[in-house]
């Protein structure tokens, strides 16, 4: 929400864009932590009631930034509620593969990704239209209302299952082992790289649009939902192939980001281009991501709620990383642009990483 809402946060509470920036940041550092954390504090409670107690926790936690009288307790808000926000996909994931079978797990993570592709193409754009007409607290009003009807759907919908005991029962020592296994944090590093690559260039995508392709701020919804619908499209085709043919889709889903960004780098004077590639870079993106959720599940087969609980944490470095260099570049006088170079750089290693991986299964 807030890649739209840079530029008036940044005039209301009197701090630079970069600082701005940084609130993404702040929520993925959140998430970071929150994710391992929450999944381990929940292991053995019931996967409903954690799902609702942490969807009433984020909720309030926008109600909170709604209210902030400064930048400084708007960040710990961010914070506060990226860490019920981990919880909530760590727990999440591990519900949605727990319902199918190992064939389809690429599949099913698709659907629940899906849900952030269609926030991407309606939830992003409309915090920045609110926040240009409204002022920008008036998002985090809506957010809090979704979450209500959130919550709603979570008592309504998720099946209410006990926590499995006896010999089923979950060990959190035993599921810490799989962070002995090299692939793991070989999944972990791609996972981080691929999403710095797309959130360096993401979270700047607003004013880069305004100060660079010479767009009004009123194109900007526009150019998120059009991000959006790329997401739900890469998310949709990644789900269909990523079973059969794994690595195929990382390899081809991130080097495909990767020649987008550059190609950005190089044409972003051009409005039409600019729109263009932003489009194209959300189906790049999110190709990869049913693909990339599923490597890790696979590699972590033992430990399904701190499998789901690591994609989350490394996902969120690479939002934590790619903003905070973004950032960097920007603060260094190099501009807008070079988020997009920033991003292409970060990607290429996200393939390196890949073929890593994949020679490594080859050799088991």
């Amino acid at each position: 929400m807030l890649s739209g809402l840079l530029q008036p946060i940044a005039r209301d509470l009197r701090v630079s864009i970069p600082q701005a920036g940084l609130l993404v940041s702040a929520f993925a550092i959140g998430m970071v932590v929150g994710a391992p954390v929450l999944a381990a504090a929940t292991l053995r409670l019931p996967r409903r009631t954690t799902l609702t107690a942490l969807l009433a926790v984020f909720g309030l936690g926008q109600v909170a930034g709604a209210l902030a009288p400064n930048y400084g307790f708007l960040f710990v808000t961010r914070v506060v509620s990226a860490l019920a926000c981990a919880g909530f996909w760590a727990v999440g994931a591990a519900v949605a593969i727990s319902l199918v079978p190992v064939t389809a797990r690429a599949r099913a993570m698709a659907i629940m990704v899906g849900g952030l592709s269609i926030a991407n193409i309606l939830g992003v754009p409309a915090g920045a239209f609110l926040g240009q007409q409204w002022g920008w607290r008036s998002a985090f009003w809506a957010v809090a209302a979704l979450a209500v009807l959130g919550l709603v759907g979570v008592l309504l919908l998720v099946p209410r299952t006990q926590p499995p005991t006896g010999a089923d029962r979950p060990r959190l020592r035993r599921e810490l082992r799989i962070y002995a296994d090299p692939q793991v944090w070989l999944a972990l590093g791609v996972t981080a790289l691929n999403a710095g690559a797309v959130f360096a260039l993401f979270s700047y995508l607003s004013p880069l649009l305004t100060e660079v392709a010479g767009l009004s701020e009123g194109w900007v919804p526009t150019v998120l939902a059009l991000f959006g619908v790329g997401a739900l499209l890469g998310t949709w085709i990644g789900g269909r192939v990523a079973d059969a043919h794994l690595f195929g889709t990382m390899y081809l889903g991130i080097s495909a980001s990767a020649a987008v960004l550059a190609l950005l780098a190089l044409t972003a004077r051009h409005p039409v281009a600019a729109v263009g590639l932003s489009l194209l870079l959300g189906v790049t993106a999110f190709f990869t991501a049913p693909a990339i959720n599923a490597r890790m599940f696979n590699v972590a087969g033992a430990a399904p709620t701190l499998a789901g609980a690591t994609t989350t944490a490394a996902f969120n470095i690479g939002n934590t990383v790619g903003p905070w260099l973004g950032g960097l570049v920007i603060s260094a006088g190099w501009g807008y642009r070079s988020v997009s170079a920033l991003g292409a750089v970060l990607a290429l290693l996200a393939v390196a990483g890949t073929a890593l991986a994949a020679a490594r299964h080859r050799g088991r």
